[in-house]
């Protein structure tokens, strides 16, 4: 892999594997291998090859993240993270360390100093030891009121691993930005959902079908919602909407199949069971 060295060999320390980086940042091993390909950091090779991190490596990992959500160029990204590079100190200080953005600049608080380093707009904060794990990251992606709903939708993608109020309020912004992106009412829903706010998703999928029609994919998660709100009746017509609008929609098939079923309705759950039955074999060839 390019840019890395044996361990020690830049003169730092490098006391952290992935395991550790997934622990300490929240970010999975196909995103670090992804920065570390970029060149936006240059890990040492340890014990069988494997990768092996500095605290600064951390730190760089952390704010290439945040900077590629940002929309920053990988130009500009690689320039901000040298100047960080330059400054960092080699371990977490005991005063704490702060990187921050105030205006169009980056600002780094080292206990009572603070030194600047070039990057976008974003906000994030360290705090702890990360020898210990005690590490936190904080993000908070700078306002842009002139975003368009499709800007926004990929924001509150990228914010689902890691905040989902965040996510959600973005999914809310793509809303209002273009109120015929279904998708974002989908994920939205979705997201209400998972958080047990079932009246919530239920009124966010309410307004999708008032402002996008009907969408298979979007009827089939009403119809799922409805089933936890035990309305059993209305979770049937959700789902044999969604098998109206695409009649090769599985899943709403066999939900629909098992609903009838405890409904007595024998011959359509036959009828639906026998549709995803062929439907799935379809795909398995």
């Amino acid at each position: 892999m390019p840019g890395t060295k044996p361990d020690g060999g830049d003169g730092h320390e490098h006391p952290y594997g992935l395991d550790d980086v997934e622990r300490l940042l929240g970010l999975s091993r196909a995103t670090v291998r992804a920065l570390v390909a970029a060149g936006f950091v240059s890990p040492a090779r340890g014990a069988r090859n494997r990768l092996r991190f500095s605290f600064q490596d951390l730190i760089a990992l952390r704010t290439a993240q945040a900077l590629a959500r940002a929309h920053v160029p990988a130009r500009r990204i690689t320039r901000s993270l040298k100047e960080l590079r330059r400054h960092l100190p080699a371990a977490m200080p005991l005063s704490g360390l702060a990187i921050g953005a105030e205006g169009d600049r980056v600002v780094v608080r080292e206990g009572g100093a603070r030194w600047q380093a070039e990057s976008g707009q974003y906000l994030l904060a360290f705090e702890g030891d990360p020898a210990r794990g005690a590490l936190s990251v904080i993000e908070r992606p700078a306002d842009r009121p002139d975003a368009t709903g499709d800007e926004a939708f990929e924001r509150a993608l990228a914010l689902e691993p890691s905040d989902r109020e965040g996510a959600m309020a973005e999914y809310r912004r793509a809303i209002a930005a273009d109120a015929a992106l279904v998708d974002a009412y989908i994920n939205l829903g979705l997201l209400l959902h998972e958080a047990g706010r079932l009246e919530e998703a239920r009124n966010v999928y309410a307004q999708a079908l008032e402002a996008c029609g009907e969408d298979a994919p979007l009827l089939f998660n009403l119809g799922v919602l409805l089933e936890d709100l035990d309305r059993t009746g209305e979770a049937m017509d959700a789902y044999r909407s969604a098998v109206r609008v695409d009649a090769a929609f599985a899943d709403a098939h066999y939900n629909l199949a098992l609903l009838c079923r405890d409904a007595g309705r024998e011959k359509e759950a036959i009828r639906h069971l026998a549709e995803y039955r062929r439907l799935t074999r379809v795909g398995e060839r």
